[in-house]
C-alpha cells in the first residue's frame, strides 16, 4: 500500500546593511523540525546585488538543513540497527 506523506519547508530571509541571513525550516508530518542557518556578507566594495545575498544566505540555510537531516538518519539508523553509517556523515 502507498502512503504519501506532505513536509512543509519555509525559508526566511532578512537583510541588513550589507548581511543576509537565511533560515531554514522543515517540519516533519510527525512533528520533527530541522532547522538550517546561512549568512552571506556583501564585500562593501562590491556592487549592491540583493538577490545574490539572498541566493547565498539560503543556500548555506539550506546545506546546513541537510546536515542536520542526515544526522538525524544516522542515529535513527543507528538506534535501529546498531550500526552508525559512516557514509551518511561526514
Amino acid at each position: 500500500m502507498s502512503e504519501q506523506k506532505t513536509w512543509q519547508a519555509e525559508v526566511s530571509i532578512a537583510e541588513e546593511g550589507d548581511v543576509t541571513r537565511a533560515t531554514a525550516v522543515l517540519s516533519t508530518d510527525d512533528g520533527r523540525t530541522f532547522r538550517g542557518d546561512g549568512l552571506a556578507r556583501r564585500n562593501p566594495q562590491d556592487t549592491p546585488a540583493p538577490r545574490i545575498g539572498d541566493e547565498l544566505a539560503t543556500a548555506r540555510a539550506l546545506a546546513e538543513l541537510t546536515h542536520s537531516l542526515l544526522e538525524a538518519v544516522a542515529r535513527d539508523i543507528e538506534e535501529t540497527q546498531g550500526a552508525r553509517p559512516q557514509h551518511l556523515v561526514g
